[in-house]
């Protein structure tokens, strides 16, 4: 087991220079002791992904579903191309691919299973010849498509899961938010929670309103949302909002933060990019994007939040990691780290614009917090940048890093790693 120490580039009484950490809810600066951390060192035995990007990964059945933008894959020992059109599933035991194969028009974002079948979300119209407008079911091992399955959605879906039986999708169709039957893709009435606008009216950059992702809490009561919009359930929420999953219905939670209310660039009008939960169901982090703000504690420009659940107004949050100007894309929290990833070249740079300010630390396109204080550990297995990460999946195998570059960990890995649980 690899022992983790928090990194810190100037002294330990000077932890408030690398992360902003509010006064609005309990927090660290002290390490804490862990054992859990995944390897630097990345397994040998994964696919190599030969063009495109990864941006959703699922595991399921013994094996790992891969959706992004690519038409040809490679076994981790094998020369021949296989193709497989923005779809594919291995064995992660063996980096083997199975016989999975579905044809798409564009690309797929997102992945989710009822246990058995596979819904695959994104921005395609037709999949094996069939029309089906950003969702469809298939069978997991064939690839065929369910028929009886139809959600006649009239956009792009960008976030999928199964919970307590429904099927909720996120993107930029009519409702943005959706549950799902499962089985005949029909809208259950369940999420009734108009979402609408965008966070900076007028600025063409805005594109359109969109649930871009989203994470349910263990325990299935809660729900976060990311993404373009400006009003859920008729109440002001730009960016981010927190959703009670009841029995019967969905409802919108008080739990907002004016923060999001800053504009960070004009380029990037929306910056939330993804979120995820903590195992204990207490707490979830949001990753940004949007341009450098150093030393502006009112802007969480190109950050990592940590926000714990209580449902008032007015939340700031528990810490604040920032890169200095370098977009994260995605987040996977577990019990002893926060990993997030994107093309950041630093954390713990609040005072960084497009430069190592004081305090900050190289992290290049991936690192690891530490949950309760928000610093950077030590733990550094490096890789490309490019425009970055937007997935990252935690199996009992380790952390699967999904991505559009080939190097990490300083080996070839083309577009998808495990970093091994030690």
């Amino acid at each position: 087991m690899k022992k983790l120490v928090l990194a810190i580039g100037v002294a330990l009484t000077a932890v408030a220079a690398v992360v902003v950490v509010f006064l609005g809810g309990p927090s660290s600066a002290s390490p804490i002791s862990q054992t859990t951390v995944v390897s630097e060192n990345p397994s040998d035995i994964t696919p190599r992904i030969q063009d495109g990007a990864v941006y959703k990964m699922l595991n399921h059945g013994g094996a790992i579903f891969v959706g992004g933008q690519f038409t040809k894959v490679k076994q981790y020992n094998g020369t021949t191309l296989i193709a497989r059109d923005r779809l594919f599933a291995f064995n992660p035991k063996t980096g083997g691919i199975t016989g999975l194969h579905a044809t798409f028009n564009s690309e797929v974002w997102a992945l989710a299973t009822d246990g058995t079948s596979l819904f695959v979300g994104g921005y395609f119209n037709t999949v094996n010849g069939v029309k089906r407008t950003g969702l469809v079911k298939l069978n997991a091992t064939t690839g065929a498509v369910d028929t009886k399955f139809n959600a006649n959605l009239t956009g792009s879906v960008t976030d999928l899961a199964f919970v307590k039986g429904r099927l909720i999708a996120g993107g930029s169709f009519a409702q943005k938010l959706v549950a799902l039957n499962p089985t005949t893709g029909g809208n259950t009435g369940y999420i009734n929670v108009p979402i609408a606008g965008v966070p900076y009216p007028g600025n063409p950059e805005s594109g359109p309103t969109k649930v871009f992702r989203f994470s349910v809490n263990p325990a299935g009561t809660r729900l976060v949302i990311v993404g373009t919009f400006s009003s859920v359930g008729g109440k002001a929420r730009r960016q981010a909002a927190l959703l009670t999953l009841g029995t019967s219905s969905t409802t919108v939670s008080s739990w907002y933060s004016p923060l999001w209310d800053h504009a960070c660039s004009s380029a990037t009008p929306s910056y939330t990019r993804d979120v995820d939960w903590a195992p204990n169901g207490g707490w979830f982090v949001i990753v940004t994007t949007g341009a450098a703000a150093p030393d502006d504690p009112s802007r969480l420009c190109d950050s990592a939040t940590r926000w714990n659940v209580n449902d008032l107004v007015a939340q700031k949050p528990v810490w604040v990691n920032y890169t200095g100007g370098d977009t994260l894309l995605s987040v996977q929290v577990t019990t002893s780290s926060v990993y997030v990833q994107g093309h950041n070249r630093y954390l713990n740079n609040p005072y960084g614009d497009n430069d190592a300010g004081p305090g900050a630390v190289s992290r290049q396109a991936i690192g690891a917090l530490n949950p309760n204080s928000g610093l950077a550990y030590s733990w550094n297995p490096t890789k490309d940048r490019g425009i970055g990460g937007y997935d990252l999946l935690l199996t009992t195998d380790g952390l699967w890093v999904g991505s559009d570059t080939t190097h990490i960990g300083n080996e070839i890995h083309e577009r998808i790693a495990l970093l091994p649980t030690t």
